[in-house]
């Protein structure tokens, strides 16, 4: 199904990421001066799970004749927010600098990428917002750079990989979610893998499909974590959006969740009432990709229905990944009023930032340090 309204809310979208030469004006002088002098300048810093070579990292029609997919601004605005009649598109970069070993070149890349995207596409495409690219790997380093970045609201959102060294829910990681609710930001969490350990629990896998497949598993076990931890009912206002992890996998899901969770609760006394009902105030699901049969939507309806609410589903094109075909970017068979919700309703209810009055010339983003 075509999008039937205008004025409908990407919530992931992915522009191609810079190299470091285009970065290096975005880098302080140490840092700058340190790539040149390393030799690593032009390393191309691509985050493995999303190989542009891909079939799957960009539709064939949506790839350009040189360059990566989603690299010019133009193509942008002709293949997504045009084409779908969009109100405004978050964009999730996908970038190498979440998996490097090195916290302080992995915070100065990030840094980076989020003036380059400030500067080179939020500037320059008003319908455009975006999420802070964080370094994950070091939740102090994580928090300095959105404490930088949160005072420029067309920054939505932060952004984490579903597979890292540790479960999202450990403590270790709740100054991120603290200063994601202190400045309104969602949290974004994002299909891909730094690769510090296996993508499967039983060893590594050899193609592309079984790494891609595994990935809902690594959401399911995110969800859990978050959930059991508590991190809800410690940061009572955060949304936490998972991102191109699909959705039809959480019916079973909450049904085993709760069940598991009666039987257990006085472990985890701080879970005042069932996962289920914790993952539909709080959790949020981007439509693309759609895990269902296209030619069956009664099984899809079924699906959502299972799911109990339909506050849960966000619009999302995932441009330039290839998900669907031509501009069938709905399911068929969705009622009138959940396909609103879906397209614009949801999104902002979901993103705090996404409700400011219209803006005109965004605050910029704070000053860097050496680090």
């Amino acid at each position: 199904m075509k999008v039937p309204l205008h004025g409908a809310i990407d919530c992931d979208l992915h522009p191609a990421m810079p190299s470091v030469p285009a970065l290096l004006p975005y880098l302080d002088e140490f840092w700058a001066d340190q790539f040149a002098n390393r030799h690593i300048d032009r390393l191309p810093f691509t985050l493995s799970s999303y190989p542009p070579s891909s079939p799957l990292s960009a539709r064939p029609d949506w790839r350009m004749r040189s360059g990566a997919p989603a690299a010019d601004l133009d193509a942008i605005r002709r293949n997504a927010l045009d084409r779908f009649a969009v109100q405004c598109a978050i964009c999730n970069p996908l970038h190498g600098a979440v998996a490097l070993f090195n916290d302080d070149m992995a915070a100065a890349l990030c840094s980076a990428v989020n003036d380059w995207m400030a500067r080179e596409l939020l500037d320059h495409e008003p319908r455009l917002r975006a999420s802070i690219l964080v370094p994950g790997q070091s939740p102090h380093l994580a928090v300095r750079e959105i404490e930088r970045v949160a005072p420029d609201r067309r920054f939505v959102q932060v952004l984490l990989l579903a597979m890292g060294e540790t479960l999202l829910g450990r403590r270790a990681h709740w100054p991120i979610y603290a200063a994601a609710e202190k400045h309104e930001l969602t949290i974004g969490i994002h299909a891909g893998s730094t690769y510090r350990a296996s993508p499967t629990y039983s060893g590594w896998p050899s193609y592309r499909v079984e790494d891609y497949v595994a990935q809902s598993a690594a959401f399911e076990n995110q969800l859990l974590s978050l959930v059991a931890e508590g991190v809800f009912q410690k940061f009572s206002k955060l949304r936490v959006v998972l991102i191109e992890s699909g959705f039809t996998w959480l019916p079973t899901w909450l049904w085993r969740t709760n069940k598991t969770w009666r039987g257990v609760r006085a472990e985890v006394p701080w879970i005042d009432r069932s996962p289920a009902e914790i993952v539909r105030e709080h959790v949020r699901f981007t439509l693309q990709p759609i895990d269902a049969p296209r030619a069956e939507p009664q099984m899809l309806l079924r699906t959502l229905q299972h799911m109990g609410s339909d506050r849960l589903l966000l619009f999302s094109t995932d441009y330039p990944h290839w998900q669907f075909d031509a501009d069938d970017i709905l399911p068929d068979g969705l009622p009138e009023d959940t396909i609103g919700k879906i397209l614009i309703d949801n999104p902002r209810d979901t993103y705090p930032r996404l409700r400011d009055p219209v803006m005109g010339q965004a605050q910029g983003t704070g000053e860097k340090e050496v680090r």
